[in-house]
């Protein structure tokens, strides 16, 4: 599985009833593509947000969050650089 990463920008700004309606007519369309959420960030003014994903690949994403009618901005496959500072250290 990959890790696939999914670009959002709310206007306006998103609140918690919205996040948790996108998440419930989300996850039905990640299970029905085998995609697991992985984590979810949202900026400090909730006008952006990013999500992790593991996934086939990302046409699946893309598929999944459009039967969801849940916008997103890109969808691109992403992998750990740096995993923790300690790396850099050594």
């Amino acid at each position: 599985m990959k890790h696939l990463i999914v670009e959002h920008t709310f206007e306006p700004p998103l609140t918690d009833e919205e996040f948790n309606y996108m998440s419930t007519r989300l996850q039905p369309c990640l299970q029905q593509h085998q995609i697991k959420l992985m984590r979810t960030y949202v900026s400090a003014d909730r006008s952006r947000g990013l999500c992790v994903f593991e996934a086939p690949d990302a046409e699946s994403v893309r598929i999944a969050h459009r039967s969801a009618n849940v916008d997103f901005d890109r969808v691109w496959v992403g992998e750990a650089f740096i995993k923790n500072l300690e790396e850099i250290t050594e």
